[in-house]
């Protein structure tokens, strides 16, 4: 065994290389943490010690796991979703529940057992479900949609799991009285909190924020949280529901942004440390015992959660297929299924053989899951014939639509921006189709009369379908980059002569879009300075045709003197995953510069792969462009353009001649 300072070392340093392996292979990160708590357990190389103390850091992961999802549930949210969240997700639940129940007491177990069992494999893997989908663009296909309802009602469902499990372990008699007292408590409980902890929580939080101080808005939170856990706890209800609860309450506060910001690195550790510890109770030589039971296990909650799902779609009126697909998405377990493992094995309501085997089979479930999800599509299209000819029949309807149509404009994405484009194409009397995933908006902007199409537009026999060999441009008006090049792709590959514009948020992904094909990226955070700019210079009494000529001239530069931002304090949440993005950045010339004296022509700004935008002189008002002739003395602030590293390097030669 090693000393503490050690064994925290080993702790960090085996995490990091763990974490950054499984995220080179596109697993979770949480996979990495089990490893990490399997290897240096008590059942392996018995290297980290299993303490008292270690376990109460873990439970406060546990804690802010709560206080996370509470943040993320609103009651307008909940009541929008309210037919797949209670209605397909909740019979989801309570048959999962019920049927992992009865196996289990047939096969021997005690009711309180079964009961934990049941609850573990009743949950899925919010944070690979939402991964994937997100990677694969299709967080709002039908099945997409589905599978987060359900999720959200299987995080919602913890709730009163956790609340049952330290009943049941802390009290005997009749189950009845026991589940009807918890849920009195928890019903009184619940009335108090929202009926007076909304007003107070927002009139605290507002006398705290007025201070201005950042380290204590964070020790408030937690402090609140941790407060709430507690009165649950005293109440006989389990930490994680005050956790819950209080995030709830925060959730209804202007507050609830910065809250879920501040915490975040810090709670993604806590839980780091949880699933480690969860990790640790793994032992080997059990494994080995019953693994035939282990996968046996595997399999048949893996299909039987498949299939229940993929019936209770079926029966809530969607079609089989996308029943089928959000089945294989949601068929592992997920995270609060250790939560409720390390919950029952704390109140001694499981413990040896069953809990080796579904712990086990929990964790090879979730390993299975990136590469079960991956297929979801090509097995639901060869195990339902009707879903490929649903999926025939909407590349026929666009085709019917499309094939009349010639030298028009194809939109990708009918939100906003789209709609307001089709309203202009339309007055102009263009002629345009355009395509999009979400039924809903379909639906209603169709029965208006609009040639508003359902389709992916990121696959190439949609884009066909939609006349891309007859269209005089292709408009990408997604949001979010990976669908954005997604369909720049497929039309690349179809229709390379085809003019595609693209929208984008800001300059960050101009390039990327550019080298891709695009024609054009308009991007909005530079559309909407001009437009600040031009209103503004009207307002102030500068003639339209001046303004307007020279918003022309910015727009003819492609954007050029606009292209970057100034990086601030602000940004240093993103500065691991931007490090590469172009950005501006004044580099003032004092009085010992090497530059000093120097003309710009004798400067090799290229070399360092940036540009010299212009200069800011003392005492000058006006800005002045870069001129080969011009001498930079000193006081001189240039303003160049480039990325951190590459800024760097320029501003010390400027400065030092090295």
């Amino acid at each position: 065994m090693f000393d503490s300072l050690t064994s925290v070392l080993l702790l960090l340093t085996s995490s990091v290389l763990a974490v950054a392996f499984f995220r080179a292979l596109r697993l979770p990160a949480m996979l990495a943490y089990f490893l990490v708590g399997v290897l240096f357990g008590p059942y392996a190389l018995n290297l980290l010690p299993s303490t008292e103390s270690g376990r109460h850091v873990a439970e406060f992961g546990i804690v802010f796991l709560m206080f996370s999802i509470g943040l993320e549930f609103s009651l307008s949210k909940l009541y929008a979703m309210r037919k797949t969240l209670f209605g397909l997700g909740g019979a989801q639940v309570l048959i999962t529940l019920g049927v992992a129940m009865l196996i289990g007491w047939l096969a021997g177990l005690s009711l309180v057992t079964a009961f934990v069992i049941g609850g573990a494999l009743t949950m899925s893997s919010t944070a690979i479900v939402s991964k994937i989908l997100m990677e694969r663009v299709d967080l709002n296909s039908r099945h997409g949609r589905l599978s987060i309802g359900i999720l959200l009602f299987q995080d919602l469902a913890v709730i009163p799991i956790l609340v049952l499990i330290p009943a049941l372990g802390a009290q005997s008699g009749n189950l009845t009285s026991i589940l009807g007292i918890s849920l009195l408590k928890t019903v009184i409980l619940l009335f108090i909190l929202f009926k007076f902890g909304k007003g107070i929580i927002n009139f605290w939080f507002s006398v705290v924020a007025k201070q201005r101080s950042r380290e204590l808005f964070v020790m408030n939170v937690l402090m609140v949280t941790l407060l709430l856990a507690t009165v649950t706890k005293i109440a006989g209800l389990s930490y994680a529901l005050g956790a819950f609860i209080a995030g709830m309450l925060i959730s209804e506060t202007r507050y609830r942004y910065q809250v879920e910001s501040d915490i975040a690195s810090f709670r993604d550790i806590l839980l780091g440390l949880f699933f480690i510890s969860v990790g640790m109770l793994l032992d080997f030589s059990q494994l080995g015992k019953h693994i035939g039971l282990v996968l046996l296990l595997l399999v048949c909650f893996v299909l039987f959660k498949a299939f229940v799902i993929a019936v209770l779609s079926r029966l809530f009126g969607y079609e089989t297929g996308v029943g089928i697909r959000t089945g294989m998405v949601l068929a592992q377990a997920g995270e609060f299924s250790f939560v409720i493992l390390a919950l029952g094995l704390e109140q001694n309501l499981i413990g040896g053989d069953e809990l080796q085997v579904v712990l086990a089979a929990s964790l090879l479930s979730m390993v299975a899951a990136p590469f079960i999800i991956q297929y979801n599509g090509k097995i639901a299209r060869k195990l339902v014939k009707s879903y490929t000819r649903n999926s025939s029949q909407v590349v026929d309807e666009i085709d019917s639509v499309a094939k009349n149509l010639k030298d028009h404009v194809i939109i990708c994405g009918y939100g906003r921006s789209g709609q307001y484009l089709g309203r202009f194409l339309k007055e102009e009397n263009i002629p345009f189709i355009a395509l999009d995933i979400d039924p809903t908006r379909v639906h209603e902007a169709a029965s208006a009369g609009q040639h508003v199409m359902y389709g992916d537009a990121g696959r190439r026999i949609v884009l066909e379908a939609a006349g891309g060999a007859r269209a005089k441009a292709l408009i990408v008006s997604y949001s979010d980059m990976r669908a954005s090049m997604k369909v720049l792709h497929v039309a690349q590959e179809g229709y390379p002569n085809l003019p595609v514009i693209v929208r984008t948020y800001d300059d960050a992904d101009i390039d990327t879009f550019r080298d891709a094909g695009a024609t054009e990226v308009v991007p909005e955070v530079l559309e909407g300075s001009l437009m600040l700019a031009s209103h503004a210079l009207v307002l102030l009494g500068i003639p339209l045709n001046r303004v307007v000529k020279r918003i022309r001239l910015f727009r003819e530069e492609r954007y050029k003197m606009f292209q970057g931002y100034f990086h601030g304090l602000t940004d240093v949440a993103s500065e691991i995953t931007e490090t590469h993005q172009i950005r501006l950045h004044s580099a003032e010339i004092t009085k010992e510069a090497y530059a000093v004296g120097m003309r710009l022509n004798n400067i090799n700004f290229a070399g360092f792969n940036i540009e010299l935008q212009h200069i800011r002189r003392p005492n000058m008002l006006e800005d002045i462009l870069p001129r080969p002739d011009i001498v930079i003395g000193e006081g001189d602030i240039l303003v160049l353009l480039g990325s951190p590293a590459d800024l760097g390097s320029a501003e010390k030669f400027l400065l030092t001649g090295r």
